[in-house]
């Protein structure tokens, strides 16, 4: 084998070789995500249409405003936003 074709087919082995890593890789990803057992589903909050507990809480004025003064007024909905950056 001459130079110029040893050095034309490294790239080719190479491409071989990497491919042959990732298909392992991912092979091996795809066993161990299929091995291991789902989680448990959370259980955290109240069901939907479950009646909530009273409860009072600030206003952006800094008020006290309770549930039950709301619910006089007509329905509530209640809504939660989770900030990351609490």
């Amino acid at each position: 084998m001459t130079r110029l074709a040893f050095y034309a087919t490294f790239p080719r082995m190479k491409l071989v070789r990497l491919t042959l890593a990732l298909f392992v890789s991912g092979f091996l990803l795809a066993q161990t995500a299929s091995a291991a057992e789902p989680a448990p589903p959370e259980h955290t909050g109240l069901a939907v249409g479950t009646k909530a507990p009273s409860f009072t809480l600030k206003d952006q004025t800094n008020h006290d405003v309770s549930l039950e003064s709301l619910l006089k007024k007509g329905p509530v909905a209640l809504v939660f936003f989770r900030s990351a950056d609490w």
